[in-house]
């Protein structure tokens, strides 16, 4: 690969934002493509508000089209999978012979859509634990974490996915390449199927969810779900990790997710990636998941709810 990549960031909400800023920030060569925020980022940069510091980025190569951005080395794609039916045409324009996709997007099938359209030797995928909220046009806002862990969507890590891996780690970022992507998403799995979902069906921040008894038992139910199908599917993850995943999740305070913070704007929630497509995966494996179909179901229905006129 070339002596500094090019990377392009599909997304530039609170992820995409704020991974490229850090990368933008270490000297990497970051292009944004932007829509909403682009007049705002142009005119006055990025922000990012962090506990580990905050900073500026004046100036950015913000792009209003995919046609303008031109092909990168690697694509950083933090859309939301609700925009998933954008990217069959969004992409094309970014590609180059050797272009890698890199998607940091929640819950499962993400990989599989763009091995289909642009084939499997392109794509990688990123798990991030962090929390971020967009506040503002061009404004970020760090409140904890920020792990990222990369892998190959077939077979091990490359020389291609330690590059990149060492780019983030050059950025301030705790990155590292991992053996199993697919492991990682049912990890990930564990903590936004329990607290996205409570958020939205509980109308709870993590604090809430962690203080309130019954609201903390249904969270470990639903991750000993999460974790009895992950192994049901080949994918060991100790039940262990669930006494973790709490003990992290303190530190948060009255953190919201991004899924509840859509559903309370009125926004479309990942309702199918991050519930649905798991569930459907449980349940052929032959895995028992009572608690994440009904709240699969909960979840639908007021999706459902709020998109009606």
């Amino acid at each position: 690969m070339k002596e500094q990549l090019r990377y392009g960031i599909v997304g530039s909400g609170a992820l995409g934002g704020y991974y490229g800023a850090k990368l933008a920030r270490s000297g990497a060569d970051v292009h944004f493509l932007m829509r909403g925020d682009l007049d705002a980022v142009r005119r006055h940069g990025l922000t990012i508000r962090s506990k580990d510091g905050d900073f500026h980025l004046p100036q950015v190569n913000a792009c209003g089209s995919a046609e303008e951005m031109g092909p990168c080395d690697v694509v950083l794609i933090a859309l939301k999978t609700t925009s998933n039916a954008v990217l069959p045409t969004l992409i094309p324009p970014l590609l180059a012979p050797d272009t890698a996709l890199l998607t940091l997007q929640n819950g499962l099938g993400n990989e599989e859509l763009l091995a289909r359209h642009f084939g499997a030797r392109r794509v990688m995928g990123g798990l991030c634990f962090v929390c971020l909220n967009r506040t503002a046009p061009g404004v970020v806002e760090h409140y904890g974490h920020g792990t990222l862990s990369i892998g190959e969507f077939k077979g091990p890590p490359q020389d291609r996915t330690m590059r990149v891996v060492t780019d983030f780690q050059r950025a301030g970022i705790d990155a590292k390449a991992v053996q199993s992507l697919i492991t990682e998403r049912w990890r990930k799995l564990v903590w936004n199927i329990p607290f996205n979902g409570l958020g939205i069906a509980a109308a709870a921040n993590v604090a809430q969810v962690l203080n309130d008894p019954h609201l903390q038992a249904a969270a470990r139910l639903l991750m000993a779900e999460v974790i009895e199908s992950a192994a049901k599917l080949g994918y060991a993850i100790r039940p262990e990790f669930i006494d973790y995943q709490i003990e992290r999740s303190w530190p948060m305070g009255e953190y919201r997710s991004s899924s509840q913070i859509d559903y309370e704007a009125g926004r479309e929630v990942e309702v199918e990636s991050i519930w649905g497509e798991p569930l459907r995966q449980a349940r052929s494996a032959g895995a028992k998941t009572p608690r994440l179909e009904f709240l699969h179901a909960l979840l639908s229905h007021l999706a459902a709810i709020r998109k009606a006129p």
